[in-house]
């Protein structure tokens, strides 16, 4: 029939549909058909990962949001409604609470394997760049949530975080005045971050959408960090990797389930289960634990601007990491000094990670400092230099060869092997 898109699935139901909205064409497309390398490791399921556990969070949310009271008169006390009046409340509330931890533990070594095999060179570069604006977004709906208990954390955190753009000259105050929507962390402040924490998930669904396109396009690195030669090298999307996505899966969603049941707090702040109260100080206002490391930069500095800057640029130089870059070879595997250097940064940021949940005094901020100039000048100095320098190893011709070449207890990399990549 003319007009219509000609389906090929044998179900009429999804025949009917699809020739009228080629949607299941799309997802058998980009899904079923769609050509990956062969040689994907387990580190590639933890984008599969954070898609599960951003659906959970976002079900979870609005399941929460129904019960829940943006006032600060009802908040805290909505909080332990929900927990124990609610059916299955305390279940919603800790899958929700410990989702965010799960959320970015997955994140952290989602850009962890992006940084170890080269994920944001050419032509990925725009594909990294919207996975930062997806890390930015993460930070900005899960301190809007931390917010909304409004216990005594909560309300500290609050104050301490937004009174950062206070170090702005001339409009630092408007934008701190503009966060607290009148002159003091209330009930303005406390209205907005619960729109903004409804609302961001979804943003975060479509920047999402547009990190997959981006990758649809590009096609997926690889472990060996070379170029897809031919069809042998590839290997369709379904039911390969959906089956290893789905072992993944089963063993997070068990690791998950163990923390809900049996340590459901392990991750919590004792202080969040007291009432806010904006005339008793904590004797320390820590943050959550994935924000700790940009914590401890804010703090290593004496100066507050200085450490807002390096704060917001610890993030930023992300953004830019294509650039500074400059060895052509993607993979760690092939670079014999920055596999160790990567690890170097790691337990910088792990360093900076232990120090922000300690007190700025004494070793803690020295260590801080040094971890702070590391991770710096991992990215500033360390890999535009190292890119010039470094004599990488001889980078196999495909991506087969490697495996084809165990045959026979032959050597891991052929003797033709032995040909640079012309380009990244």
């Amino acid at each position: 029939m003319a007009g219509l898109h000609k389906s090929e699935f044998a179900n009429p139901v999804i025949n009917w549909i699809d020739t009228r909205l080629p949607i299941f064409t799309m997802m058998q497309k980009e899904y079923g058909v769609f050509p990956t390398p062969k040689n994907f490791n387990y580190l590639w399921n933890f984008g599969a990962l954070a898609m599960v556990i951003l659906m959970i969070m976002i079900i979870t949310g609005i399941f929460l949001a129904m019960n829940y009271q943006p006032n600060t008169e009802l908040a805290f006390n909505s909080v332990q409604h929900i927990m124990r009046d609610v059916n299955y409340g305390w279940l919603i509330r800790y899958t929700h609470q410990n989702g965010a931890s799960m959320f970015f533990i997955v994140i952290y070594i989602h850009i962890f394997r992006g940084l170890y095999y080269g994920s944001y060179k050419t032509p990925r570069e725009l594909l990294w760049m919207l996975g930062v604006v997806i890390l930015i977004l993460m930070m900005a709906t899960a301190f809007m949530g931390y917010v909304l208990p409004w216990g005594q954390m909560s309300y500290w955190g609050a104050t301490v975080i937004t009174n950062l753009f206070s170090a702005f000259p001339v409009v630092g105050p408007k934008i701190v005045t503009l966060l607290w929507g009148g002159f003091s962390v209330d009930n303005p402040t406390l209205n907005r971050f619960f729109a903004l924490h409804y609302l961001l998930p979804f943003v975060l669904v479509g920047v999402i959408f547009l990190h997959v396109a981006a990758l649809h396009i590009t096609g997926s690195n690889n472990p060996l960090g070379i170029d897809v030669k031919s069809p042998q090298d590839t290997l369709p999307f379904h039911p390969y990797y959906t089956v290893k996505d789905s072992v993944g899966i089963c063993a997070f969603l068990a690791f998950f389930a163990a923390i809900i049941f049996f340590f459901p707090n392990m991750l919590g702040d004792p202080n969040n289960f007291i009432p806010a109260n904006p005339l008793q100080t904590p004797a320390d206002i820590v943050p959550e634990w994935y924000f700790l490391p940009y914590y401890a930069i804010l703090r290593s500095v004496p100066n507050k601007l200085l450490g807002v800057c390096m704060m917001f640029g610890s993030l930023i130089v992300l953004f830019v990491l294509p650039w500074l870059d400059t060895s052509r070879i993607r993979s760690a595997r092939f670079r014999p000094v920055y596999k160790w250097l990567i690890w170097v940064w790691v337990l910088a940021f792990v360093v900076l990670g232990v120090c922000g949940a300690h007190k700025p005094e004494g070793i803690w901020v020295i260590l801080s400092r040094v971890a702070t100039l590391y991770y710096f000048a991992h990215f500033l100095v360390i890999l535009p230099v190292l890119g010039k320098l470094e004599r990488p190893l001889p980078l196999p011709e495909s991506i087969s060869q490697p495996v084809l070449g165990r045959r026979g207890g032959g050597p891991l990399l052929g003797a033709a092997a032995a040909k640079p990549m012309e380009k990244a």
